[in-house]
């Protein structure tokens, strides 16, 4: 009896707001394929977005409720989601950022304790400091995505049992990101067609979405005192601003302009082929001036050879310090930032070659913890 419950094929239900992009959606869509691929039922519910088909062509089943608005009328997908849970058999709900997480918490709780699904929560960023946000440790299971979130969630949700948070670090598919990767020559020509001014040039690459917190001024500080020490570079900030950032693109841009770098910074938008300009980049930085969770754009860099630097503070901190420690750059503090940078681009350090934080790792202690949650008798 004990090994057939052992062998229990799972229903698994992951909520979060949409599927457009980012590290949270890829997560959810690398747990779906696993749990598809180890013969469990992976269920998503999110209002949808473009990475919804990917996530059904693995096997998974995509249920579209506007489950991330912050609206009053979203607590009425509380009955909902119960009767959800029931219909489905749903034995554990994973919620991975606030609004799902209340509407989960608000469901579940209204359950009987001895037949309803698992709880879990991810933290998957050091979110403000509030009972709104409070929310995301209180999963029965609460999976932090580095040892920097452990640490944040201890010391501001002191309340929190130790016993309930795993460290789960997020991680990369090696043979999605192999060591010494390059684009192909018919890419690189369109990419330099479009972008003529980085032709020939060392390429700074900045990566992530346009706002205050992920260091585009200071990347555009550097790039005008890398030129002023007569570094051939160019610098990119690659990532699309939302329409409640477009007035920050504006200024940026103006900054740009207003300090004759306008032939020395490319804005390349969002785009689909980051780790095309990841690979082809000398130098891939993380400036955040706002410690980041985990870093995977970091992370996917070196995992393909690409030096890169960042600020060492947070989870970006985490992986320079076990992977490439000569890129950890000091906050606060733009000239020693940019020695350091120079250093980087005229002597560079090899990045070693290595299967750090593997996705499997990732893959296999989520559906572990699943399986050992499963197990648990309900109370």
């Amino acid at each position: 009896m004990a090994e057939e419950r052992e062998k229990k094929k799972l229903t698994v239900l992951q909520l979060l707001p949409a599927l457009e992009s980012g590290g949270v959606e890829r997560g959810t869509l690398e747990v779906a394929q696993a749990l598809v691929e180890h013969g469990h039922r992976a269920l998503v519910i999110s209002a949808g977005g473009r990475l919804v088909a990917p996530l059904t062509e693995i096997g998974a089943e995509h249920f579209a409720w506007p489950i991330g608005e912050k609206k009053i009328k979203t607590l009425l997908l509380v009955g909902k989601l119960r009767k959800f849970l029931l219909e489905h058999k749903v034995d554990i709900l994973h919620a991975r950022s606030r609004i799902p997480a209340w509407i989960a918490w608000l469901a579940w709780r209204g359950m009987n304790p001895a037949t309803r699904p698992s709880f879990v929560t991810t933290v998957h960023g050091m979110y403000g400091v509030n009972r709104y946000s409070r929310i995301m440790t209180q999963g029965e299971r609460v999976i932090a995505v580095s040892n920097t979130v452990r640490d944040y969630i201890l010391r501001e949700y002191p309340d929190t049992l130790p016993w309930r948070i795993q460290v789960i670090h997020r991680g990369v598919d090696d043979r999605a990101y192999p060591h010494g990767w390059k684009p192909d020559p018919v890419w690189q020509q369109a990419f330099f067609s479009q972008f003529p001014q980085a032709t020939g040039k060392q390429l700074l690459t900045l990566p992530g979405r346009i706002t205050r917190l992920k260091g585009h001024e200071d990347f555009i500080e550097l790039i005008a005192r890398l030129k002023r020490r007569g570094l051939p570079v160019h610098g990119l900030i690659v990532g699309g601003a939302s329409s409640s950032k477009q007035r920050y693109l504006h200024k940026l841009r103006y900054r740009v302009r207003s300090m004759g770098l306008a032939a020395d910074i490319s804005f390349t938008g969002q785009r689909d082929d980051l780790k095309n300009i990841l690979a082809i980049s000398s130098l891939v930085l993380s400036l955040s001036t706002q410690p980041e969770s985990f870093g995977r754009t970091t992370l996917e860099a070196l995992r393909l050879g690409v030096p890169t630097a960042g600020y060492d503070h947070g989870g970006v901190g985490e992986i320079l310090r076990a992977i490439y420690p000569a890129g950890l750059l000091p906050l606060d503090d733009i000239g020693a930032a940019t020695q350091s940078i120079s250093t980087l681009l005229l002597q560079p350090s090899p990045v070693p070659a290595g299967d750090f934080f593997p996705l499997h790792n990732m893959l296999s202690q989520t559906l572990e913890l699943y399986e050992q949650l499963a197990r648990t008798p309900r109370r």
